[in-house]
């Protein structure tokens, strides 16, 4: 993959899908002048609306009205940037899923094999029958009138979204909406950012499905910059947090995490072969590994006698485009297979049962969701297409959520509608208060514990209200329904918690922000990414690991004390790899650490390797891979958590 490509592509494509969806809103009779949304009048008679003297479909009045609520409530250029965002995702998507002949039809929806127009509009008539929704008499009077391909297309691409919405309604969803009102113009000229995004990307750029991760990163790299520096704003924090993990650090949390607790489980497995980045524990005292085995043999208990794949949870916490998760998903996939599961059968187990991901940036969400199902849809094809015994679509059910707040909630108007059917008010109250700042505090928030002893039956109660007929009730389980779920996930405990936390210093932290960790995380509140360690140990079991790329300053500052007494007196270092400041090259020059804290004995033998006298950040891997598989390189030691304490040079911190 040419990263070079997507680093000059992605932020000019950011300023011409907002250019592009800005002049579709001005064609529409919307602009913004002096911070005031100006509304042009619109006129509707019959199966036609007039705004400013051009006519559109009747239907467009209405989505044109919730563009304008959402325009008022929003403001006119975050709304611009949320839809041209949207966009961006879904035109990416279809590039990928064209390219490995994922849309189920055999046409390509952005280009052509034949280097002509897009394969979907020249087989239009074809598509009749594969695509849902699609008029077959005005897909055929367009396609006679000859000069009304624009309008084809524009039919086209939206069917083709609608047929992708139930396998995936979190990128998807049909498109009746404003969205659908705000998709560009002009989509078939040759400076279209449909064009420009093919043209742009080599197709041999596509193979993984890791550029996803790569464009999103790219894509909020000039936001980053004009938010960076300063106190950022609760709707900036995801531009102004977020790093794309280079993928041999991925692979090194990942397989010294989840790999680790099933090769402790099972000796006998030979895929440590297979990890190029998991290190074999050095030999412990006799009673850390009596603890050790004392500990794994407990988690093993509670599956019966042995480690099941399908009980096994993974968390990223702050997921953003899925690069943890996506690697995660081959280390369970080697899992599974080396159990003996059917290859087939193993995609939808490890989408439903072990990954688990949490963001507070919708759109990031949204594309790490996409990224597992690629993974998942290239081991079974029938992925999208499962039914169940009376025919109807089984998609597999994703465990990745954005983070959604409760604010314009009614505790009120939700319990006057619950209540008669046995959902607590204390409850309601509990959860809309919980993620009233949902998209501040993300998973940092923790869920009460009288909250916590309801979770489990709430989803099947709202199941029921939903069926009761109550048109009110039904739209007030709906509303619930969405914090629940994410209640739960934040309410769990993973076998293994991986995380490129966010990283924020206290004097770039809103005053909400701030006060938030003052009370919750007192100690551990110099930055972001302390507490989110806190808060990630929590969230692991006592057999259990969690694995984090983060600032090294917390090794040797004084302001960081409280978060090393904690790991270090009750935790281990299992290892850890301090890469050279290069680590993230593409996107920003970051000093940190990689590692591995294990639960249990603070007297754990820990490996740590020292790249920083590295370079370049192509050469790191290549050395640390050398070092783990020859165990004998000088830039490596073995240190307990005693030792570690009493380490405390600034410059080299591990030797």
């Amino acid at each position: 993959m040419n990263k070079a490509n997507l680093k000059s592509y992605a932020p000019q494509a950011r300023k011409d899908f907002i250019t592009a969806v800005t002049a579709r809103a001005n064609l529409l009779g919307l602009s913004e002048k002096a911070g005031t949304l100006e509304v042009a009048p619109a006129q509707t008679q019959g199966d036609v609306t007039v705004i400013a003297g051009q006519a559109w479909p009747a239907k467009v009045s209405a989505q044109r009205d919730q563009l304008i609520v959402r325009i008022r409530k929003d403001g006119f250029a975050h709304t611009m940037e949320a839809v041209a965002y949207t966009w961006f995702n879904r035109f990416a998507a279809l590039r990928y899923m064209e390219l490995h002949d994922y849309l189920g039809h055999g046409h390509r929806a952005l280009s052509s094999t034949s280097g002509g127009l897009p394969d979907i509009l020249t087989h239009a008539t074809d598509l009749t029958n594969e695509l849902p929704g699609l008029n077959a008499a005005k897909v055929t009077e367009l396609k006679l009138a000859g000069n009304r391909d624009g309008e084809l297309y524009r039919m086209l691409l939206v069917a083709q979204c609608n047929a992708l919405s139930r396998a995936m309604p979190f990128l998807f969803e049909r498109i009746d909406d404003d969205s659908e009102l705000l998709l560009p113009d002009n989509l078939l000229r040759s400076d279209s950012v449909i064009a420009k995004l093919v043209e742009a990307i080599p197709e041999e750029d596509w193979a993984e499905v890791e550029i996803i991760g790569w464009l999103y990163q790219f894509y909020i790299s000039e936001k980053k910059d004009q938010v960076i520096g300063k106190v950022v704003k609760s709707e900036d924090i995801p531009a102004a947090t977020q790093l794309f993990t280079p993928n041999w650090i991925v692979q090194y949390l990942v397989q010294n995490s989840v790999g680790r607790l099933w090769l402790m489980a099972n000796p006998q497995s030979t895929l440590a072969k297979e990890w190029p980045y998991y290190i074999t524990p050095a030999e412990q005292t006799p009673e850390v590994q009596a603890q050790l085995d004392a500990l794994i043999q407990t988690r093993v208990r509670e599956d019966g006698d042995t480690l099941n794949p399908e009980s096994i949870t993974v968390l990223d916490p702050a997921c953003g485009s899925g690069h943890i998760l996506v690697v995660a998903y081959d280390v369970l996939k080697a899992i599974y297979l080396e159990r003996g599961y059917q290859p087939r059968a193993i995609p939808r187990l490890i989408l439903e049962k072990n990954l688990y991901g949490l963001d507070i940036d919708d759109r990031a969400a949204q594309m790490a969701g996409f990224a597992l199902l690629m993974k998942a849809r290239a081991d079974d094809r029938r992925l999208f297409t499962a039914t169940d015994e009376a025919g109807n679509l089984q998609p597999p059910k994703l465990n990745v959520l954005s983070l959604q707040e409760s604010k314009g909630l009614s505790v009120d108007e939700l319990a006057t509608h619950l209540v008669p059917f046995k959902v607590q008010r204390a409850t309601v109250t509990a959860l809309v208060e919980t993620f009233e700042h949902a998209k501040t505090f993300g998973s940092l928030i923790q869920i009460p514990y009288a909250l916590k002893t309801h979770l489990a039956v709430l989803p099947e109660v709202l199941a029921l209200v939903k069926q009761s007929g109550d048109m009110y009730a039904s739209a007030a389980a709906d509303d619930l329904l969405q914090l629940v779920q994410q209640a739960q996930v934040l309410a769990m405990q993973f076998d293994a918690v991986v995380a490129n936390p966010p990283y924020m210093g206290g004097k770039y932290l809103n005053l909400l922000l701030k006060a938030f960790l003052k009370e919750n995380y007192k100690n551990y509140s110099k930055d972001l990414f302390s507490a989110f360690m806190i808060r990630c140990l929590s969230a692991s079991k006592s057999t259990g690991t969690s694995a984090f790329v983060t600032p090294f300053v917390w090794l040797s500052l004084s302001s960081y004390e409280f978060l090393r007494t904690e790991i270090l007196d009750h935790h281990s270092i299992g290892s850890l790899v301090k890469p050279s400041y290069t680590s993230f090259f593409e996107s920003a020059i970051v000093p940190l650490v990689a590692f591995v804290i294990e639960r249990g004995s603070s007297e754990f033998l820990g490996t740590f390797f020292d790249l920083g006298y590295l370079g370049s950040a192509e050469s790191q891997p290549i050395k640390l891979k050398e070092g783990i598989e020859f165990s004998r390189c000088e830039y490596k030691y073995l240190a307990s958590s005693a030792d570690f304490k009493e380490f405390q040079a600034v410059q080299s911190p591990i030797g």
